[in-house]
């Protein structure tokens, strides 16, 4: 495929749509939705092809074939809402994550833990920022900018994947990319690619039916994000769910049939004038006004944790959320440093106090090299902390702890104990789970 003709015959579908828009305002019309504006694209691209073939007929030239048109109307829809050159490495499910320095910079990783460069997926820097603020433009619940002006960009693509670009602050656009391989997974589908045991399976089940505040730990790209998702899909379809993200990337409302009752709430950027932000502290306490039976952020990163802690510890339970950490007993740490830059100012022991009466597990999940057994790498949960209480800092007690095997296994005494077993825990005896 051309991609000099794709762009051409992009910018005068772009035209056509933009011209559109304006004609629509004009007269007074509401601008078209999402889905009609796609499907009025379609039409537009059926003629300027046809356009396209006449002019080539009429200059001597080889119109394209029914497959070359069909190709070039896919790339021109790509160009225009989705992501171009990058759509075949995204739709490769063995693809992770892709990094991007430069339009002829590419670095794509796999599930196996190999590394390629693929081609370029710009003729120039220009046209790669031009594809991004094209996705900022129909991504997420509202346009966000990418410019001088707005240099930083996070949002979900539509296939669910998470990028996040910078530019003006690099010598080149920078893109990063984080594959969401796995978006409808469960526990069972956990325990089967090695990420957790049984035990573990059947516990935090127990722990999600039985409204247990959750809080999942670990490194960038370790796996928090598909574990959210798999403990999300263990809370009943009759609950009204809550979600607030910097960028919209779980995906919960996605399958009506595990979730038909969910409200996606998105962090929206100030305007040109600085004007319109609303935070992920304001949205956490909207979310607790729309009746939730639970509240899932998607990631702790600032002063959203003192107003989550207070919702959870004042009769929200059964919250989940994830955090960046080094541990699961480091989590508690990171908790207080983000309260104390907050505008609250809680000091330390006032941050433990609420860490100690809103959570009550900590998960950890890493990932692990198994190149020599030929397993490439693994997301695997490898501790649990209990929250027990506060005695100037927060008491814990690690309920599974990692062994020789690389996996956790029951390490603890469980205080809850029993709240789980109302909910048909069995003590995590081997082979129940399920």
């Amino acid at each position: 495929m051309d991609q000099l003709i794709v762009r051409r015959l992009r910018e005068e579908v772009a035209d056509t749509l933009t011209r559109q828009r304006r004609e629509d305002s004009a007269a007074g019309v509401g601008l078209m939705n999402a889905e009609d504006e796609r499907q009025f694209a379609r039409a537009v691209i059926a003629r300027t092809l046809e356009s396209y073939a006449r002019t080539e007929m009429a200059g001597g030239r080889t119109p394209p074939t029914l497959e070359d048109e069909a190709e070039l109307s896919e790339g021109i829809h790509a160009a225009l809402f989705g992501v171009g050159r990058l759509q075949p490495l995204l739709d490769d499910p063995m693809v992770e994550n892709i990094d991007i320095n430069g339009c002829d910079q590419i670095f794509v990783g796999f599930a196996d833990g190999h590394e390629e460069r693929p081609a370029p997926i710009a003729d120039n820097d220009e046209e790669l920022i031009e594809l991004v603020q094209v996705l900022a433009a129909y991504s997420g619940l509202s346009s966000r900018p990418f410019d001088t002006s707005n240099p930083q960009l996070d949002l979900r693509l539509p296939d669910g994947s998470r990028l996040s670009a910078v530019m003006g602050v690099t010598a080149r656009p920078a893109l990063s990319i984080r594959r969401a391989r796995l978006s409808r997974v469960s526990l069972d589908d956990l325990v089967r690619n090695g990420s957790m045991t049984l035990e573990i399976a059947e516990f935090l089940s127990a722990a999600v039916r039985a409204r247990k505040n959750i809080m999942i730990a670990g490194a960038t790209n370790a796996g928090k994000t598909t574990l959210l998702r798999a403990l999300a899909n263990e809370i009943p379809p009759s609950e009204r769910l809550i979600t607030v993200e910097r960028a919209l990337e779980l995906g919960l409302g996605e399958y009506e049939d595990l979730h038909p009752n969910v409200v996606s709430l998105e962090e929206r950027l100030p305007n040109s004038e600085g004007q319109g932000f609303i935070g992920m502290a304001e949205l956490v306490r909207r979310s607790l006004r729309m009746n939730p039976s639970r509240v899932i952020v998607g990631e702790v990163l600032g002063d959203e944790i003192v107003t989550m802690l207070n919702a959870m510890s004042q009769g929200n339970d059964g919250s989940l959320s994830t955090i960046h950490a080094n541990s699961s007993l480091e989590v508690f740490n990171r908790i207080c440093t983000y309260a104390i830059q907050s505008a609250e100012r809680l000091p330390a022991d006032a941050a433990s106090m609420l860490i100690a009466g809103a959570i009550d597990f900590v998960l950890f999940v890493e990932r692990i090299n198994s190149f020599e057994s030929g397993g490439g790498l693994r997301r695997v949960v490898t501790s649990i902390r209990e929250v027990n209480g506060v005695d100037e800092r927060v008491l814990s007690s690690e309920v599974f702890a990692l062994g020789p095997d690389g996996e956790a296994h029951p390490a603890a005494a469980i205080s809850c104990l029993d709240d789980l077993m109302r909910v048909g825990y069995s003590g995590a005896a081997p082979g129940v789970y399920r």
